[in-house]
């Protein structure tokens, strides 16, 4: 696992030639994981604006859902999928599990 900070996602974003053959490298390679700690991508726009989106968000809100996005990633360390619960699912890709905050199933009464 390799992960990058601050100064490697901003130079990422910038188009860095080693920096995008090595995450499409890993990208290829089945157990190899590059990971982006959601606060480095927040504070690298802090510099530049929509830099975490060219990075990571691909048009997926602001830095709060770039982090909440991260948190449901699968993880080794439990099983299952994360459930993200909203008052707004269309924030999230397809293939997140969102849950209305306000559905009427939530606490699993319909």
């Amino acid at each position: 696992m390799m992960i990058l900070d601050t100064s490697a996602v901003t130079a990422l974003a910038g188009g860095h030639k080693t920096l995008n053959l090595l995450a499409g490298n890993m990208a290829k390679t089945p157990g190899e994981r590059l990971n982006i700690r959601a606060l480095c991508p927040t504070q690298a726009e802090a510099g530049e604006e929509n830099l975490a989106q060219r990075v990571i968000r691909d048009g997926y809100g602001g830095p709060d859902t770039c982090h909440a996005l991260y948190c449901a990633l699968p993880r080794p360390e439990h099983t299952g999928m994360s459930i993200l619960l909203t008052g707004n699912e269309d924030a999230y890709p397809p293939g997140v599990v969102t849950v209305d905050i306000d559905s009427s199933g939530m606490l699993g009464y319909h």
